[in-house]
């Protein structure tokens, strides 16, 4: 059998998205926002971030990993935008934040931002039932 498959795999396309039809251009049209998938590698890291050692209660020395899975969203939905640039300080500035994951949720109201996770999650496979 040929690993040609494994070795020349279909480059994935960033995907544009309307986040929220309150950021319109100069015509009026909603602006797109860009999403791109991560790898693997790029995921792990973000949730190791995201990812502490919790003491279990009544049991002295003995702890347990906790994830917060709220700041792993927000820190995934982040590093997936591609535009508009989240790091941008002009932009983050105009919206009083500090990080990208912060001035995500500052620029979209909670529906919206809930569905911007969706589709991040999307975009990186998570939609495919197991």
């Amino acid at each position: 059998m040929s690993l040609n498959a494994f070795l020349n795999p279909i480059k994935e396309e960033n995907i544009d998205y309307i986040a929220s039809k309150r950021f319109v251009d100069e015509n009026g049209e909603a602006v797109k926002w860009v999403i791109k998938s991560i790898t693997s590698e790029e995921d792990e890291a973000i949730r190791k971030s995201c990812t502490k050692k919790v003491q279990v209660p009544g049991k002295k020395g003995q702890f347990t990993m906790e994830t917060d899975y709220e700041s792993y969203m927000g820190k995934l939905a982040a590093n997936c935008t591609v535009y508009p640039n989240l790091n941008d300080a002009e932009l983050q500035n105009g919206y009083n934040t500090m990080g990208p994951a912060k001035l995500l949720k500052a620029m979209l109201k909670p529906g919206e931002y809930a569905l911007y996770l969706r589709k991040v999650q999307e975009v990186n496979g998570y939609d495919e039932p197991m």
